[in-house]
């Protein structure tokens, strides 16, 4: 989590940010503040505004309306190269004829020659690649170039660090563990970043706090935790996981459910609903407790397994997944509780 003062002034501070390109509203009305040294993540599907809000904030895109502070200053009319801001794109853009060290000093045109020298090879040891600086482009790995990438845009010491992507072009083993040396190094320097990532797992690894969008606007800003736990829309819900879903009624303060009746307090009387549960808030129970089932299908997995079960007030077609260990299997008789905690009642058609 953040260890930046909360009472800080923002770092960077958005306003009522928005952009057309034609008819499509590519950023609708944007308000966000990142704190010094804070990590946030830009979450959201593909074309729902976040890279064009990192484009915007670097100065590349100019916003129809709206405003961009730094450190308190509005930012609109400077030029990009004199924002303080660093940019580091997925494929790294990384100039094939320049050495590693020479990367990373492309943007120290304000050092002397010793200086950005001293600087490129700080940055270089940070990132472990100093045995490498005299090296090319060509002769590195992926997670190698990611890690040169990284050393050129702090090499400057930017205000904000602004990430596109920066690992989606890695293997798996190798984006983990990068992205976790990313991670060390940008606690390390204290240095705010924002990340675009349209991985929910990298958003919950990686940032202090995470901005969701969809179609150009912020749907929903917090912590993982509050993300995750307390999501505001079935759309917030659904990012980080599936759900299993039944639709009610609002009587009296609560929705009946098969689980039985959950406290809707703000629904109106007689509002459609629906009742929503992450898969992990459904567990066993002994036969005779709960709610009663029966499992139709097992998918072994190692440490645990997944039972597929029927139960009355869901879908047949849909069988609830359910973990369990103790080697049921199709045929067996269940029972099943609810987390009432992990239970989201959401209006009818509130997506």
């Amino acid at each position: 989590m953040t260890r930046t003062d909360p009472a800080l002034p923002p770092r960077l501070e958005m306003r009522g940010l928005g952009l057309r390109f034609g008819a499509v509203r590519a950023l609708d009305g944007i308000d966000l503040a990142v704190r010094p040294g804070e990590i946030v993540a830009l979450l959201g599907d593909s074309g729902c505004g976040k890279s064009t809000l990192l484009r915007t904030i670097a100065g590349l895109e100019r916003p129809d309306r709206g405003t961009v502070r730094l450190d308190g200053a509005d930012v609109g009319g400077v030029p990009p190269e004199a924002r303080g801001v660093g940019l580091m794109f997925q494929d790294y853009a990384l100039f094939p004829h320049l050495t590693v060290a020479e990367n990373v000093r492309f943007g120290l045109h304000a050092h002397p020659g010793k200086a950005a020298r001293a600087v490129a090879t700080a940055r270089l040891q940070q990132v472990g690649l100093a045995d490498r600086e005299a090296g090319y482009p060509g002769t590195l790995s992926g997670g190698e170039s990611q890690r040169v990438a990284l050393a050129r845009a702090l090499a400057p010491g930017p205000r904000i660090l602004l990430l596109d992507e920066p690992f989606s072009n890695l293997d798996r083993r190798t984006r983990d563990r990068v992205r976790s040396d990313t991670l060390d190094l940008l606690r390390e320097t204290g240095t705010t970043t924002i990340l675009v990532t349209h991985d929910p797992e990298e958003a919950l690894g990686f940032a202090d706090r995470i901005a969701l969008m969809r179609a150009g606007r912020i749907v929903q800003v917090g912590t993982g935790d509050d993300l995750y736990r307390r999501p505001i829309s079935r759309f917030a819900a659904r990012f980080f996981g599936d759900l299993v879903e039944v639709t009610g009624t609002c009587r009296a303060g609560h929705v009946a459910t098969p689980f039985g009746a959950c406290p809707a307090p703000d629904l109106p009387e007689g509002a459609g609903a629906v009742a929503c549960w992450r898969p992990e808030a459904i567990r066993l129970a002994p036969v005779g407790e709960g709610l009663p089932g029966r499992v139709v299908g097992r998918r072994f997995l190692g440490a645990t397994a997944i039972l597929a079960v029927e139960a009355a007030g869901f879908d047949a077609s849909l069988p609830l997944p359910v973990s369990g260990t103790d080697g049921r299997g199709p045929g067996d008789a269940v029972g099943l509780r609810c987390d009432e905690a992990s239970t989201f009642i959401f209006a009818d058609g509130m997506d």
